[in-house]
Parts: structure tokens; C-alpha cells; sequence
């Protein structure tokens, strides 16, 4: 099987594994299984995620990780007219995959440092730029809104990693990227093009990275908002984690169209999902 899998809220929560999950995934591969990791999460850069992955026992490969910042970077190179010069408000990892592409990078946070030494003048703070691009970012700050918006509004295409509500971490939520492409939105008036899930983008990458057939695979994730709707929209089957944002009596309210094909507790009913999939493949 193609194993498709979330990263924060399912292998880790913050800097904390989630108990048993990585050796699933070991075995997984180790009988035959390929696995490789989607995720919305822009802060990193790929060889960040593989360090981290490696220290947790998971099997990994800088090919295995497909993150809504490279999706992007893919997305934006690939774009008619070509995207020259991009205001990146987001973490290192958005900002070193754009700058793989060719793209010039103009980071939100220079820009928001002259935004507040020149008299706010955000448009010559940010100065000409094609795109805007938003990821998660933990120092969002007014002065980054008002060059964002400013830049967008002037015509600059506004496009996101995703539009994820929170950020599961390990005492709690925190606001996630779409809070601040809410803001963004809402400044400058525009509606922008998302990238990550719930979209079939992330999911189509990551099936073409081991030359795959996206609709054979199996997605493993913990919402009902952004992963199983993305496994819906790609034909491919779904184990929904409960150890990251969503709920049991969340998935019960559901439509029976819209629910999950399995759903996990931990990695011991992980594993029994994913040997009821490999005796069941798909239609």
C-alpha cells in the first residue's frame, strides 16, 4: 500500500511522538508498504522533517516528504506569467523552498522592520513584487499584515499553503496559518489560492514522488477538515488518528459520506486499521 501520512497529530504532537506511531509506520515499510508524509505545516524545510523524523524511529527520505511549502514552490514555478519576486510571510521552510524554484524572496519580516522605520509606508517597504505567499508564521506581527496587504491589493497574486484553523501542540491548539490568511483576506479584500489540504494537490505530489496511482492509497491523519476530505477528493481511503485535533463524537456527527474508512485511537488500532486495509484493496 501507499501509506499517505499527516505529520502533526499523528507522528508527533510539538516535539513530542506520538506513542508507537513511528514503529507502525517501520513495520509498515519494512513488510512492503511505501510511506510517505503530507503536511500542511510550512515551517520547515524538508531536511528539517527528515532529522526529526529519523530521531523518532520513523522511516524517512528527503523524496518522502512533501510539504505544502514545496507543493507550493512547485506551483509557483510552474505559474503563467512567471513569478519573479515573492513577499513570503512565513517560516524558514516556505522561504527556502520558494528560493529553490528561482524565485526571489522579499521576507515579510524585512519588510515590516522598514514598514515601521519609514513612516508605514507599506508599499514602499515591500517595493514590486508578483506574489504573496502565507504560511504559518509564529511571529506574525500588524506591521507584516499591512505590507501583505498592501502588496496584494496591488496586484500581487495571493496564494496559501493552507487555511488550517490550529495548530495541535503538545498542551493544547494554537492558531494555525489560516488565522493569518484570514487577516490577510480580510485586509486586502482578495480570496487567495490555497495550496495544502483539503485540496488533492499535496496528496497528487506525494503519489507521483514514488510513482503511485493517488487513488490506491490509504491517507492517515487526525482531521476531518483537511485530511479525510483530501483522501474524499482523491478517491483514496482514510485512517482518522484521534490523538491530534479531532474527536470521536466530532466524526459520530458526521454524514456517513463524509466520515473516515477507519479511525485510531493510538498506534496499536492504527496498526489494525492498516492490516484490515491491506486484506481489502480498493474498489
Amino acid at each position: 500500500m501507499l501509506l499517505l501520512v499527516d505529520l502533526d497529530g499523528v507522528v508527533y504532537r510539538g516535539v513530542e511522538p506520538v506513542s508507537g506511531v513511528a514503529a507502525v509506520l517501520a513495520a509498515r515499510e519494512a513488510a512492503g508498504d511505501d510511506v510517505v508524509y503530507v503536511t500542511n505545516n510550512s515551517m520547515w524545510y524538508r531536511a528539517d522533517y527528515v532529522t526529526r523524523l529519523e530521531a523518532m524511529g520513523a522511516p524517512v527520505s528527503p523524496d518522502r516528504i512533501i510539504t505544502s511549502a514545496r507543493a507550493m514552490a512547485l506551483y509557483l514555478r510552474d505559474l503563467q506569467p512567471p513569478i519573479r519576486t515573492a513577499l513570503v510571510v512565513g517560516g524558514a521552510g516556505l522561504v527556502h523552498e520558494i528560493g529553490d524554484v528561482g524565485i526571489k524572496v522579499v521576507y515579510s519580516g524585512d519588510a515590516a522592520d522598514r514598514w515601521a522605520a519609514n513612516g508605514r509606508d507599506a508599499a514602499a517597504a515591500v517595493g514590486a513584487v508578483d506574489a504573496v505567499v502565507v504560511g504559518l508564521d509564529l511571529d506574525f506581527t500588524y506591521g507584516r499584515l499591512a505590507c501583505a496587504a498592501e502588496a496584494v491589493r496591488a496586484g500581487a497574486r495571493f496564494v496559501v499553503t493552507n487555511r488550517d484553523p490550529v495548530y495541535p501542540l503538545e498542551k493544547g491548539l494554537m492558531p494555525g496559518s489560516g488565522a493569518i490568511v484570514a487577516a490577510i483576506e480580510t485586509a486586502s479584500g482578495c480570496t487567495p489560492i490555497s495550496i495544502g489540504k483539503p485540496g488533492p494537490l499535496l496528496l497528487q505530489v506525494a503519489a507521483g514522488a514514488v510513482g503511485a496511482d493517488v487513488a490506491q492509497a490509504v491517507m492517515i491523519g487526525d482531521s476531518v477538515v483537511t485530511d479525510v476530505p483530501a483522501a474524499r477528493a482523491v478517491g483514496a481511503r482514510s485512517v482518522l488518528m484521534l490523538t491530534g485535533v479531532t474527536t470521536r463524537a466530532e466524526v459520530a456527527a458526521l454524514p456517513a459520506s463524509d466520515r473516515p474508512t477507519e479511525i485510531a485511537a493510538d498506534a496499536a488500532e492504527l496498526a489494525g486499521a492498516l492490516d484490515r486495509l491491506a486484506g481489502e484493496p480498493p474498489v
